[in-house]
């Protein structure tokens, strides 16, 4: 019997068939008139759970609409350190979000620098990720395009797609920092451009079009993506920061949206997000799109233990980005180019009390439960929670419980 037809006779047996970490749960809530439908669930039993587990991450991403869902984003820093552990917090943070229900798992492009430093290649920690987690989506943010190959993009992750049974997802972007543009230094100077062709090859290729090419012998060719991907169409985000431009333009290539708040407040990323939404429907597209926010997150069981285990670290992951402070400095009277030990101590006092008040989930699940509802009420459709900015990582995953419930808590908004 086909398991849409077993799906649909459970329903009219009131049969309950969920997903309960990871695994299917059946619940019988009155005896059956055929008990052979009970047989044929156990014997499909994985094509069912693979049917229930497609559906419900469809639904997850289902274009900006239903409930906020929440994932594990990371993007710490490299210390240098000769340590045998260093990901372990992203691959046990994975496997924890992969059992509760989380949507997604986000790993970055490296900067040449130690900021992000752990990640050199998205599709290298996808990888990984794949061969241990079932259900959550695994995506880039973000590929930084004009650094790569468009082509080498495309079956890189058509490789992770096909480990995860089709669940990638990328975030582009078009890169800033001129120092990680030794990679590909003449395409600084067209990075957008680039970004915005790159993604249109991509999506050619994961749809099965060919790309043409110069080969060794100065003869065109015409080159396809292989292996071939699981899903059809490739889901796509433009990381968009503080520019209007960004999300207009994501807005007019029906690309979904990676955002975060430094440097911007939830009221100034409410109207960029209206005006992606308005772009897009202009555009001609019928759905909303979906507007991912990443939001730096330490859940705990109380207000003192987070203000004791988080401050430091992100002061100290704070100073590794100055760059990202520049206009906190502004804001305090700090010449961000000039900066001495004492001034640059009151920038990242500020800078956290900022963030902890406007701008992190930092608290208990009951106290950041009010911002979780404020940034849906903007338009958020996923919190994006990034966890690894430098507390230990022992007390994080202990932590991870503390975020579930607010992930919960969220889901029900």
């Amino acid at each position: 019997m086909a398991v849409d037809k077993i799906l649909e006779r459970c329903a009219e047996e009131n049969i309950a068939l969920t997903i309960e970490n990871g695994e299917l749960s059946v619940k019988v809530l009155a005896p059956p008139k055929d008990k052979s439908l009970l047989l044929d669930v156990k014997r499909l039993r994985s094509e069912i759970e693979r049917a229930l587990l497609d559906a419900q991450r469809n639904a997850a991403q289902g274009d900006g609409e239903g409930r906020t869902t929440m994932s594990l984003f990371y993007f710490s820093s490299d210390e240098g350190v000769a340590d045998r552990n260093k990901y372990r917090l992203l691959l046990e943070g994975a496997q924890f979000a992969d059992r509760n229900g989380f949507e997604a798992v986000w790993t970055p492009e490296r900067h040449f620098a130690q900021f992000g430093g752990l990640y050199p290649n998205p599709s290298l920690m996808a990888s990984a990720l794949a061969t241990i987690t079932r259900n959550v989506a695994l995506r880039a943010g973000s590929v930084v395009l004009p650094l790569n190959d468009p082509l080498r993009v495309a079956e890189e992750w058509a490789v992770v797609d096909n480990l995860s049974d089709g669940r990638v997802g990328m975030a582009f972007a078009s890169g800033w920092q001129p120092n990680d543009f030794v990679l590909a230094p003449d395409n600084y100077a067209t990075r957008h451009q680039f970004m915005y062709d790159g993604i249109e090859q991509i999506r050619g290729l994961w749809r099965g079009q060919p790309v043409t090419r110069r080969n060794g012998v100065g003869e065109e060719i015409q080159v396809n993506c292989l292996p071939r991907p699981i899903q059809r169409e490739l889901p796509v985000w433009i990381t968009a920061a503080t520019s209007p431009q960004t999300f207009e333009s994501a807005g007019k290539i029906g690309a979904n949206v990676l955002s975060h708040l430094t440097g911007q407040t939830p009221e100034a990323l409410a109207e960029k997000i209206k005006l992606y939404r308005q772009t897009r429907a202009a555009a001609g597209y019928t759905t909303p799109g979906r507007v991912t926010v990443m939001i730096h997150t330490f859940i705990s069981a109380d207000q003192d233990t987070v203000m004791k285990v988080a401050k430091e670290p992100f002061k100290r992951y704070l100073s590794q980005s100055i760059g990202l402070l520049s206009n906190l400095a502004a804001q305090v009277g700090i010449d961000a180019e000039r900066i001495s030990p004492a001034d640059m101590e009151t920038l990242l006092e500020h800078a956290f009390h900022r963030y902890h008040r406007t701008s992190a989930l930092l608290g208990t699940p009951e106290s950041t439960l009010e911002f979780a509802a404020r940034l849906r009420a903007i338009g958020v459709d996923e919190i994006a929670c990034l966890v690894d900015f430098g507390i230990d990582t022992d007390t994080v995953l202990d932590n991870l419980p503390y975020l579930n419930e607010l992930k919960n808590a969220v889901a029900v908004l």
